[in-house]
């Protein structure tokens, strides 16, 4: 597996993009994984998807949102929006790389997640997305978000006062929706409630047992084997 390390630039600032290739030479698909707020590119489960995926005959390309990990800035004046735009230069940076042969898919777990799905509802071409604990929408866990902690600024909640994203969006295909059973940040139902708005092929995996955050090593290895699949369906299987 190939390792490199890209600066990809944004309004004001730079993002930090880790980019794992397969060993073979030809050009492949890429899956670009947006992680959740307060964590960074860096988690267990993104590294885990850098081994798995190029295994497989897939690239994954992991960043850093701004104010994250190695990019700039603060995450605190941070918002749904300024994700979006992150995300987009990420795909707007990644189809130059010679390695790469254009065709892409999303994966985020859980504000990732969310984030991962706006970008391809809003691509509109059938970008196979999977989301791990993504919210359904955010008014239902307003009341659980702590206005003072980390990574939560007030852009974030003027975001939310003017009723921008606070609704994932409907009949998105090719999504694949994983939910932690026992998940006490996104409930169970959120899952469900995504499942029922997705357009087909879609696809909702349970994980018996989870967490939020998939900390149980044969959790989160399930769900990275899940996306696999996923993604192999729909950019094509290693030869």
């Amino acid at each position: 597996m190939i390792e490199e390390r890209h600066t990809v630039p944004v309004a004001g600032g730079r993002l930090a993009l880790v980019l794992h290739l397969p060993e073979r030479k030809e050009r492949v698909p890429c899956v670009v994984a947006c992680h959740g707020l307060r964590a960074s590119k860096d988690s267990d489960k993104y590294l885990l998807l850098g081994a798995e995926l190029p295994a497989a005959g897939l690239a994954l390309a992991r960043f850093d949102f701004r104010g994250c990990g190695e990019s700039s800035g603060v995450e605190e004046e941070t918002t749904v929006g300024t994700r979006l735009e992150d995300a987009r230069a990420v795909l707007k940076y990644l189809p130059f790389h010679r390695r790469l042969n254009g065709r892409f898919g999303l994966l985020g777990s859980s504000m990732g997640g969310y984030v991962a799905l706006h970008l391809a509802a809003e691509r509109g071409d059938s970008t196979p997305v999977v989301t791990w604990n993504a919210p359904s929408n955010l008014d239902d866990l307003m009341d659980a978000m702590d206005k003072d902690a980390p990574g939560l600024g007030p852009p974030f909640f003027r975001e939310l006062t003017a009723r921008l994203f606070t609704e994932a969006p409907a009949g998105v295909a090719r999504h694949l929706i994983i939910q932690a059973e026992a998940d006490d940040v996104v409930p169970v139902d959120h899952g469900a409630t995504l499942y029922a708005r997705a357009a087909e092929p879609c696809d909702l995996a349970i994980i018996l047992n989870a967490d939020h955050r998939l900390t149980d090593p044969v959790h989160r290895q399930e769900a990275v084997a899940r996306s696999l699949e996923w993604f192999q369906r729909f950019l094509g299987k290693s030869p």
